[in-house]
């Protein structure tokens, strides 16, 4: 089982591109203020998932037939709230798994 850090900066929108298991991926992660933060993933330039608010220990993919090998998921390091862009990188954290469960 692999599980990889993807590393996000303490600001509100920004785009992140990392190789996962081989997959070429792209992040974009957005914040609407008084709502939460939202994700679009993209494997080799095509949609995966767009729009999706994002929540503590909370898959995103969980859908096979997507095409993304693996979930991403978000953690709160010191509590059960769900992420916002000033704790990136320290109070929550975006986790790769390579291995998750997928329906």
């Amino acid at each position: 089982m692999v599980k990889q850090l993807i590393p996000l900066n303490p600001v509100s929108n920004q785009n992140v591109r990392v190789g996962l298991g081989g997959q070429n991926v792209q992040l974009r992660i957005d914040t609407k203020l008084n709502i939460g933060t939202f994700i679009d993933v993209y494997l080799a330039g095509e949609p995966v998932i767009l729009g999706m608010q994002c929540r503590n220990n909370v898959p995103m993919i969980q859908l096979a037939y997507l095409g993304f090998r693996g979930d991403l998921t978000f953690y709160d390091m010191q509590g059960n709230s769900d992420p916002f862009f000033t704790g990136f990188g320290s109070r929550y954290i975006l986790v790769w798994d390579s291995e998750a469960k997928l329906q």
